[in-house]
């Protein structure tokens, strides 16, 4: 029983890998990302920071705040591993906000230059008697961009590293390799004629689709629990 219980805290101990949100992204989108991304952009608003931000309340009809709030600190706590990813945790206020990098979203050879984009949602789950509402927020991409990794490169092919954001983080010893972050208000699909469209098309449909998940895996645990057999009958 102990072994089976592992392994479900196993399972549950992350909202969903790179590779599963992209499957999860196909079945639900189509594999054709700039199509998907111009669907989507025509249902969605950015806010007033120029952020994608998307809001759900959640139902939980008799359930107190303090049940609510115990329920979502031990699913906040056992999905997001980083220590660091609870960046407030306030029972008095019902407030749980978290920020955790998703890595290698999105992998895109260009001509000049290989890319990998990683997003960091905001996550903030304020919770009342009876409801939760979750606000899921990205302004930007994450992207570590290859100059030795493009179809036609610049670099020298002796020099070329093809570095696919497995360096270390801060590392800063690689020339080939540059952090950069695209806001996603000035990129494909809100601005049409984007050297990055393509990259970009993908990013915000798995964007999306991570929402998605994440909303999915809050309701989960509000009415499942996070491995099941939460309640107090035991």
């Amino acid at each position: 029983m102990a072994a089976a219980l592992l392994t479900t805290m196993s399972v549950q101990a992350q909202v969903m890998k790179s590779a599963d949100l992209e499957k999860y992204a196909k079945e639900r989108y189509g594999d054709k990302w700039q199509d998907a991304a111009e669907t989507l952009a025509a249902e969605l608003t950015l806010d007033k920071n120029e952020s994608l931000t998307y809001q759900q309340i959640i139902e939980a009809p008799g359930k107190t705040r303090d049940q609510l709030y115990l329920a979502l600190n031990y699913w906040a706590t056992a999905t997001f591993k980083d220590k660091q990813a609870i960046t407030l945790n306030d029972k008095e206020a019902g407030c749980i906000i978290i920020s955790s990098t998703i890595p290698n979203i999105v992998t895109h050879t260009g001509t000049l230059n290989k890319y990998s984009v990683s997003i960091t949602p905001v996550i903030r789950l304020d919770i009342k008697d009876g409801r939760v509402r979750v606000t899921y927020t990205v302004q930007t991409y994450d992207v570590l961009a290859d100059i030795s990794g493009g179809w036609i490169s610049l670099v020298d092919s002796d020099s070329r590293t093809f570095g696919d954001s497995k360096r270390k983080k801060d590392d800063k010893t690689n020339p080939n390799l540059y952090d950069e972050q695209w806001e996603i208000a000035h990129h494909f699909p809100f601005v049409k004629k984007d050297s990055q469209k393509r990259t970009c098309a993908k990013a915000l449909v798995m964007t999306h689709a991570y929402s998605n998940a994440i909303m999915d895996k809050v309701e989960e645990a509000l009415k499942n629990g996070v491995v099941g057999g939460e309640d107090d009958d035991w």
